[in-house]
């Protein structure tokens, strides 16, 4: 059995086609972000170090050496007053998510307009071709640290595989799965050297088209964001989830880990590069790494265009996946 790997939206950053006996059973997996366990131990120094010697963390809504506001009176009923309002962040462009929630009575839409997955250096010989448009995340702010997200792993999926030993091409398409999400913030949300949040979520199977698993399916990531010097913010986000076999109607663990590092490159303009490395306990599937690339442009108060590309590094890896996005928040 062979995995290969493509993305049809944010909300499935890597969707592996596992293809046996002549058949693809399309398997999407919310968004996830890795290490592999040998890279463990690094990450682990990498991140004492960042821990210990990290200068305030400039991009975090809040300066370090001001007063945080107490605004845990404010609710989705009571919304936070324009004027305390943190800072515009966003869960993109790339894999990696912030650990900050967006404040409470507020909302925020984010989304792929397109997403294209190109894949032809792997062990299957087949060659793979996958869209999507678009794939929103609705996010809402319950309190001061918590918002509830709700994601759409595109409204409307395309892929094709052709063999290229038989000549034959399968095609697949339809709409993804919808998942809830929660992000809960546990430091930093209005400043300080670090910030820390816990986002659990929940797939559950609306695909059609063979598009998904067709089960509920869950997991968590962790954001950690830290300071770093030349005012850089570094993020590191372990994630694990619980995925359903391709073959039985067990589940199987899924690793994955990343480290993100951004900055401001002109006024209202951030970019960011990432390595990501995705590892599963299922049996057959190959441990692949992307570097990433993406750029962020706030061109007006609450509204953000961006940007990026995710390059395999290995042949389990897709080759290229690339994609063009729009957030806003209200």
């Amino acid at each position: 059995m062979v995995a290969i790997f493509t993305d049809f939206s944010r909300a499935s950053r890597h969707v592996p086609l596992f293809f046996q006996a002549g058949e693809a059973v399309i398997r999407p997996t919310l968004e996830t972000c890795l290490t592999l366990r040998r890279h463990h131990r690094l990450g682990r120094f990498a991140l004492l170090y960042l821990l210990l010697s990290a200068p305030p963390l400039e991009t975090t809504p809040a300066a370090a050496d001001e007063p945080a506001p107490d605004k845990s009176g404010y609710s989705l009923f009571n919304p936070t007053p324009t004027d305390q309002m943190r800072s515009f962040n966003t869960d993109r462009p790339t894999k990696a998510n912030v650990p900050w929630t967006i404040d409470a009575g507020h909302y925020q839409v984010e989304s792929d307009l397109a997403f294209y997955t190109y894949d032809h250096d792997n062990a299957a010989h087949v060659t793979q071709r996958s869209w999507s448009v678009p794939d929103p995340i609705f996010k809402a702010g319950l309190t001061d640290r918590v918002q509830l997200d709700l994601l759409f792993s595109g409204l409307y999926n395309h892929t094709s595989l052709k063999n290229r030993d038989t000549g034959t091409t399968r095609t697949f398409e339809g709409f993804g799965d919808v998942s809830l999400r929660t992000k809960v913030n546990l430091w930093g949300n209005e400043g300080g050297e670090t910030a820390f949040a816990v986002m659990p979520y929940v797939k559950l199977p609306t695909d059609t088209g063979h598009i998904g698993s067709s089960q509920v399916e869950g997991g968590m990531q962790a954001p950690l964001a830290v300071s770093a010097p030349l005012d850089v913010t570094v993020i590191v986000m372990p994630s694990f989830d619980a995925l359903k076999n391709v073959n039985n109607s067990g589940t199987h663990a899924h690793f994955s880990q990343l480290i993100n590092a951004n900055r401001s490159i002109v006024p209202d303009v951030t970019g960011y590069v990432e390595f990501y490395a995705d590892e599963s306990a299922a049996g057959g599937t190959a441990t692949f790494y992307t570097l990433d690339f993406g750029l962020a442009w706030q061109f007006a108060p609450d509204w953000q265009i961006d940007g990026g590309t995710y390059i395999g590094l290995n042949r389990a890896a897709p080759d290229l996946q690339t994609y063009i996005g729009i957030a806003h928040r209200f």
